[in-house]
């Protein structure tokens, strides 16, 4: 019988879990997150019994420091293996998973899930500061939009929130990026799209009269007309359903596994989706994989708790 992911040991035992995020995060010895030194004759591993497992002192700057420093995970009181184990989960998810099903699954309190789960949704965002083009020359970039957000038949005693607009920028047998835009305009869209496609792509689209003056600055633009029944054109080279197939995971994870999403975290579940996509089994990556590449994005992220709970009165948009 195949051993089950579940049985690693990472997943049950803290020393086990500390060992293998730092396997990750230094594959060739501990680096001090605080003056960036790498020289292994001054950094040293706490040696006193009354040290804490995993403890280093730098020699360069008289700092000491643990895997978990300069991360999502700082000052987290929540042990490394159950930390490695929601990584993994939500991971291998492909529709996500609720905060509530992880506080059943890991032991925890629901508020101490609810912001694991973000900040492990920060490890899988992309870095904005130097964001790659989609797409190049002889590619294919599909744009479109959808909007996010519950049916007032739904709601028998109030209104629902206004849906909120999603713009995906998909590249063909590659990468998506989603954005939470303020309203879908040729100015709003238009920028967006420049900044994060290469102009020598081929950009698809639907029949949106804001998108003729966006493509026009791309080596190719091309679009089906929805509101007449056309989704394929020309063989099956002109469509937008790779977009549209990202959306169907993405309505399905928002409507059927969370069922609620504050604007103010929006982002987040975007970039949670965009990540399980660009680290898909088509592109290569299995399960453990993505968890490693989802240990390795909490480098140089910090989440606290005030920040991300300012809007816990915020209203749902679903």
């Amino acid at each position: 019988m195949a051993k089950s992911a579940l049985q690693n040991p990472a997943f049950h035992d803290d020393n086990a879990a500390r060992e293998a995020l730092e396997a990750i995060r230094w594959p060739d010895g501990p680096v001090c997150p605080h003056c960036g030194n790498l020289d292994r004759e001054k950094i040293a591993k706490g040696q006193r019994r009354a040290h804490r497992p995993g403890l280093y002192y730098c020699a360069a700057c008289n700092g000491q420091f643990t895997v978990t420093v300069g991360t999502v995970m700082e000052r987290s009181k929540i042990p490394l293996s159950k930390w490695l184990l929601a990584m993994h989960l939500m991971g291998a998810s492909k529709k996500g998973m609720s905060a509530l099903q992880l506080q059943r699954m890991l032991g925890v309190t629901y508020k101490s899930a609810w912001f694991l789960c973000h900040r492990i949704r920060e490890a899988m965002r992309d870095d904005a500061s130097n964001p790659c083009s989609l797409g190049g020359q002889n590619k294919a970039v599909e744009a479109d939009e959808t909007y996010v957000g519950g049916k007032a038949k739904n709601r028998a005693h109030c209104k629902p929130a206004p849906k909120k607009a999603v713009l995906s920028l998909v590249e063909r047998e590659g990468h998506v990026r989603s954005f939470h835009v303020a309203d879908v305009t040729s100015k709003t869209v238009g920028s967006i799209i420049e900044k994060n496609v290469s102009a020598a792509s081929a950009l698809m689209t639907d029949e949106s009269v804001i998108y003729p003056k966006i493509g026009a600055k791309f080596a190719n633009h091309l679009s089906v007309n929805h509101s007449a029944g056309e989704y394929v054109r020309l063989g099956s080279y002109v469509h937008i359903n790779t977009a549209e197939n990202f959306y169907s995971i993405l309505k399905r994870g928002i409507t059927g596994v969370y069922h609620s999403v504050s604007e103010a975290h929006l982002h987040r579940y975007l970039a949670e989706f965009d990540f399980r996509y660009n680290n898909r089994i088509g592109l290569g990556v299995d399960d453990g994989e993505r968890a490693v590449r989802i240990a390795k994005g909490i480098a140089g992220k910090r989440l606290t708790y005030r920040p991300i709970n300012r809007d816990k009165n915020a209203r749902s948009i679903h």
